[in-house]
């Protein structure tokens, strides 16, 4: 029998403030909250969304698929413009009002967030089980409020938190994110860029969500903030049973975080496999290319640089999509490639035919 919604609130209230307490405890010690689960949080099927646009719909996300368990971080990597952050507006339903198809199942726990209203989804799951901190956040802030209302707004709105002590969480969050506490009633301008960082940061995290989405989150701080800001999130994942779908085009910075690797491009996600593997051997010929851009420290070898350009999501080609840039392509890349499985990972690509444990 469905929960009524006054339940469903005062449950989230109680978990809200049980991990409330147990940040409190991350700031200088590391506290388990026991066995680490591993069960299933978010299914992503077939997920598409195309915006329209004077020159025809744009393809930017194009039949999606993977599976995030908790206390995981899913990276999605890949060059700019592949779909990553309209992947992360199609999963939190961010849509921008030019959107001409949107579609797919979205399954947090076991529920479809597709099948809600939009009311219900604003209620039950943006900012409350799901939430973001986007590109650019740092200049997302309200400039004309104190830094310490909009951070303690979500508790507010969404728990029914008094409003001193939805400050007193906003506090404890300012803490563990590396802001001072006197900067609650700053306004965003008197604020640093590495500050209005860790401030979006700190208001995505406050009420606890099960999966916070990461795009670009350390694009604009400097290799120390970043450092640190990394580790705040390997605290969090560990202590708090909280996931991430972390998006960015910097490999050597998402293995930081990464459990699970996305690979993008051009709207698809063509390879998915765990990081330790990936970025030692990756089986996608799109992915041995991103990971021989990288530079490294020990070996003289000169980073590569990928041939050619992304192609149009308004008009994407036939066939594998990666074909026209590919080395190794063959006469059966002219058709769509299916997607093999071995365990856990898949990549999208003909040359895996026949060789996997499917």
């Amino acid at each position: 029998m469905a929960k009524d919604k006054s339940y469903m609130h005062k449950e989230a209230i109680e978990a809200a403030k049980e991990k409330a307490l147990l940040m409190s405890k991350m700031t200088d010690t590391t506290h388990k909250t026991g066995d680490v689960r591993h069960d299933l949080l978010l299914s992503i099927k077939d997920l598409r969304l195309h915006f329209e646009t004077i020159r025809g719909p744009v393809q930017a996300v194009d039949g999606v698929n993977f599976d995030l368990v908790t206390n995981k971080a899913v990276v999605v990597v890949g060059e700019s413009g592949c779909g990553k952050s309209s992947l992360a507006k199609a999963v939190l339903r961010l849509l921008p009002r030019n959107v001409a198809h949107y579609s797919g199942q979205v399954v947090l726990r076991d529920e479809d967030t597709m099948a809600l209203s939009d009311e219900e989804y604003r209620e039950r799951v943006r900012w409350v089980r799901m939430s973001m901190v986007p590109q650019a956040a740092m200049n997302s802030l309200n400039p004309v409020l104190r830094v310490g209302d909009q951070v303690a707004e979500p508790m507010i709105v969404h728990f029914g938190m008094k409003k001193e002590d939805a400050m007193q969480q906003a506090a404890l969050m300012f803490r563990n994110v590396g802001v001072p506490v006197d900067f609650l009633t700053r306004y965003p301008f008197e604020l640093s860029g590495g500050m209005r960082q860790r401030v979006a940061i700190a208001m995505s995290l406050i009420t606890g969500p099960d999966l916070v989405i990461l795009d670009e989150p350390t694009s604009a701080l400097d290799v120390l903030t970043q450092a640190n800001i990394f580790n705040l999130l390997k605290r969090i994942k560990a202590n708090l049973d909280t996931s991430f779908i972390l998006i960015t085009h910097d490999i050597s910075t998402s293995s930081e975080l990464a459990d699970i690797v996305a690979v993008m491009y051009a709207g698809q996600i063509v390879e998915v496999c765990e990081s330790h593997r990936f970025f030692t051997v990756p089986r996608h010929p799109y992915s041995a290319k991103l990971m021989a851009s990288v530079p490294r420290l020990r070996e003289r070898e000169e980073p590569e640089f990928i041939l050619g350009t992304p192609p149009s999501l308004i008009n994407p080609p036939t066939g594998c999509r990666f074909k026209d840039r590919c080395e190794k392509r063959f006469e059966k890349c002219e058709q769509e490639p299916p997607t093999y499985r071995f365990g856990d990972d898949s990549v999208k690509c003909w040359l895996y035919e026949g060789k996997s444990e499917e």
